[in-house]
């Protein structure tokens, strides 16, 4: 189910990165009191009232600041807003309504969606009265709130979800495998589309997205039904995203949320760069299966050895993905091209995989009896009971004696045993450890 985006927008330093942080509950923005500190657009899930969705931290939008830096932040901040739901525009109550405000207010006008004005560091019930001003603005009732304090937060947050869509999905048969293509500009995803509808010419047909103009579409290849998750989309205005260093995550994460398989598309004559292992980490966090793709392989100068330094490169900069296999192509010349659906169906079957719990509780009770729990002042971790809650990811709950005891060391452990056992390749596994007392 993919989740509707509200996007947080305003010039630097009005305090985007503080309301963030209070909707998501981290501290993932970095909060420096110095304009445009927040280069990337930063991107977390929040709920209220029952609603789930995605929120995204802009960049401070300057209208005058022709600079390099500054460039970057406006684009980050358009694409934003073009891709957002509902907009959260922050003002500043100590720094009134200012010319900046008005030019960010005229951008916004011009994108037609629902606006909440925010009006930040209302921190004293004296500062009331400064809200008033910002009706000039236009855009209805503005809301007080303090990020430092946390003040006036749930009424934002009423006002915005309020505002937010019904999004409809697509519904699809069980037995097909949804794929998103993800990666920075210019790794090939158009190529790699091209290249596997090509070869199948089997496009059944062009059903249109339920997010907004992204289209799904549907093909098949030796009996299994696929679905390419808002490649058109991506096709249809890749130029706007290809004029900008920065890769649009906003597009990634809703093709990623409705997603079964996920191809992290890396570029293999460029190498890995920093902006992949974001994109990769939106997979990873979602729980969808994921596979490493290195397209252009055929422009790289090879030898016996390149391909297995350049896997052992990937498994160095994504750690936290080692599940996820690696493939090389080349989308343009389509060599090794038909190694990659099998995978896609290999790792999709392992995402949806169900253990018994006997066999779950088997290898775990072995793995303990190898490498026993950690001990705490003579109080030793005892784990009772396993069992499989979900899947895509797989999900599995330990009833322990003392939850608190379990560390994350461990728990890696006992992922890396059942891994060992039931192969789950492709896919994050997730582990709880929930209390269970040592009556029961």
């Amino acid at each position: 189910m993919s989740k509707p985006i509200i996007a947080i927008v305003g010039r630097p330093n009005v305090g985007k990165s503080t309301i963030f942080n209070r909707v998501i509950g981290d501290r993932l923005a970095i909060v420096e009191d110095k304009p445009g500190v927040t280069r990337d657009r930063l991107y977390g899930s929040g709920e209220w009232n029952g609603r789930a969705f995605s929120i995204v931290d802009t960049g401070g939008i300057e209208i005058d600041g022709e600079d390099e830096i500054m460039k970057s932040v406006r684009m980050q901040a358009e694409l934003a807003v073009e891709e957002a739901d509902v907009i959260i525009f922050m003002v500043d109550a100590k720094a009134g309504l200012t010319h900046a405000d008005d030019e960010v207010a005229q951008m916004l006008l011009r994108s037609r969606k629902p606006i909440v004005v925010a009006v930040n560091k209302v921190d004293n019930l004296n500062r009331r009265d400064d809200i008033y001003e910002f009706y000039n603005l236009g855009f209805g009732d503005p809301i007080a709130i303090s990020g430092s304090h946390g003040m006036g937060i749930g009424d934002l947050l009423d006002a915005a979800v309020e505002r937010l869509p019904e999004i409809e999905e697509e519904q699809y048969e069980d037995d097909v495998i949804r794929v998103a293509l993800i990666g920075r500009p210019n790794v090939g995803k158009s190529s790699l589309v091209n290249a596997l509808l090509g070869e199948e010419r089997v496009i059944v047909s062009n059903v249109a997205g339920t997010t907004r103009d992204a289209i799904d579409t549907p093909f098949e290849k030796d009996g299994q039904k696929y679905v390419l998750i808002d490649t058109a989309g991506m096709r249809k205005r890749g130029k706007v995203y290809e004029t900008t260093e920065k890769y649009s995550v906003m597009r990634a994460l809703k093709a990623i949320e409705r997603a079964d398989v996920v191809l992290v598309l890396i570029n293999g004559e460029e190498g890995i760069i920093e902006q992949d292992k974001h994109i990769a980490g939106y997979a990873h966090e979602a729980g969808k299966a994921a596979i490493f793709v290195v397209n252009k392989w055929d422009v790289v100068e090879k030898d016996d050895k390149t391909m297995h330094q350049f896997e052992q490169k990937i498994r160095d900069h994504f750690l936290f993905m080692t599940y996820a296999p690696v493939i090389f192509l080349s989308a343009k010349t389509k060599s090794r091209l038909h190694k990659l659906l099998p995978v896609v169906v290999h790792v999709s079957e392992q995402h949806a995989m169900r253990i018994p719990t006997h066999l779950l509780n088997d290898v775990v009770a072995d793995a303990v009896a190898i490498n026993p729990p950690p001990s705490d002042k003579g109080r030793r971790l005892r784990i009772n009971y396993a069992t499989q809650v979900a899947v895509k990811p797989p999900t599995i709950v330990l009833f322990a004696n003392d939850p608190e005891m379990m560390h994350f060391s461990y728990e890696r452990y006992l992922e890396n045993k059942i891994r060992a056992a039931f192969q789950f390749e492709g896919t994050p596994v997730r582990i709880f450890t929930r209390k269970k007392s040592d009556e029961d």
